[in-house]
């Protein structure tokens, strides 16, 4: 799903840029003096925008304002929504845990993230690792990116990050459960020249 949003974000922003950018080198190349084309709506640099007769065309429709009103509003949310969602953090700020006697502790997402990249990056073969909390606060999972030295086995490593890292980062937060989506790459070392 954060493929395809990611996806369609870039779409309709390229596609915005595109004609942001065409009607505005248009309408500079025409107030510049270039000559307008003939599907273009005004006559050149001197016209102005709307014309008094095209804005007081609609005047005497009742239904006219509102529904420009009415579109410009959801135009305006619309804007809004795709601007939050790409500004929203994906990252958890805050993790409920279980202190095991009734009661709930709030951990920094941050020293929780910290302390399991350190974790992971101590494993056998791993050469750098990257966690981030994704989530809710009673239900957090977590993104993890690790870089292998060529001589270690994936499976091997994927198999003492869930038994060792995951499982303790999951015992010790007191959680039910902690899905998690690992990315793994083997990193290339550069041939060297020995003489």
């Amino acid at each position: 799903m954060r493929a395809v949003l990611r996806v369609v974000n870039r779409v309709l922003l390229g596609l915005a840029g595109l004609v942001l950018v065409a009607l505005g080198g248009s309408v500079l190349a025409i107030g510049l003096g270039a000559p307008a084309p003939s599907w273009w709506l005004h006559d050149g640099k001197d016209d102005v925008l709307l014309s008094e007769a095209e804005r007081t065309r609609w005047r005497e429709e009742g239904w006219w304002w509102p529904v420009v009103v009415a579109v410009l509003a959801a135009l305006l949310l619309l804007a809004l929504w795709w601007l939050v969602a790409v500004l929203r953090r994906r990252r958890l700020a805050h993790v409920l845990v279980d202190t095991g006697d009734g009661e709930e502790a709030v951990v920094h997402g941050r020293a929780l993230e910290h302390a399991l990249t350190e974790d992971a990056a101590h494993l056998s073969g791993v050469e750098q690792a990257q966690v981030h909390l994704t989530g809710r606060r009673q239900a957090p999972a977590v993104r993890v990116r690790m870089s292998l030295a060529p001589h270690i086995d994936p499976g091997t490593a994927l198999d003492d990050l869930t038994h060792r890292t995951l499982a303790h980062a999951r015992d010790s937060a007191g959680l039910a459960g902690l899905p998690a989506e690992v990315r793994l790459r083997g990193v290339r070392h550069r041939a060297e020249r020995v003489s």
